[in-house]
């Protein structure tokens, strides 16, 4: 105890020790030693759910429209069905794209925006749009289309989020993490 000190000589707790102070600010890109913050498994749930909204909506309108529409009087599709099947695909291509483009420039889909995370390789280093979608997705993709071993990969995959690193096997495929932004 320094006798100079007042603080110390009144025993008054220090900033720093106090339960009730404010939270220090924290870095969301990078943390002490360097390494990039690993999302949280929770929110990259949230994430993939945010990013199958526009697909269910568009989905849901449909399956609402195409039945009332769509059958003409010999039970085949009619032109007023082929339009809004043809609208349906055009708008679902268009959100494909969006979210290609998106993951192109940023690493960011959007539910991964919405949240405040992105994809990156390992090292941090921004992951190009060819291994974002060659690897994390096309071969995924196909390894789950094989008979068995499909719906074997299929719940391996996300259940490697478990693990220590955080990291799904698509991830740990295409030596990508998902961090916060």
């Amino acid at each position: 105890m320094d006798p100079y000190n007042s603080a110390d000589a009144l025993d008054i707790k220090k900033p720093q020790d106090n339960p009730y102070a404010a939270p220090a600010a924290r870095l969301a890109e990078a943390l002490q030693d360097g390494t990039p913050e690993k999302a949280a498994r929770g929110v990259r749930l949230g994430a993939v759910l945010l990013d199958g909204v526009p697909i269910a909506v568009i989905a849901i309108i449909a399956a609402i429209v195409l039945p009332t529409v769509g059958v003409g009087s010999n039970g085949k599709i009619s032109p007023v069905g082929v339009a809004v099947l043809t609208i349906v695909l055009l708008l679902a291509l268009a959100y494909g794209i969006y979210q290609l483009v998106q993951l192109h420039r940023t690493g960011q889909t959007f539910g991964k925006k919405m949240l405040g995370i992105k994809i990156v390789r390992n090292d941090g280093s921004r992951a190009g749009l060819g291994r974002i979608f060659w690897l994390r997705m096309f071969v995924p993709g196909l390894v789950g289309a094989i008979p068995l071993v499909g719906g074997l990969f299929g719940l391996i995959d996300p259940l490697f989020i478990f693990g220590e690193e955080k990291r799904c096997l698509h991830d740990l495929i295409a030596d990508t993490i998902v961090v916060t932004a």
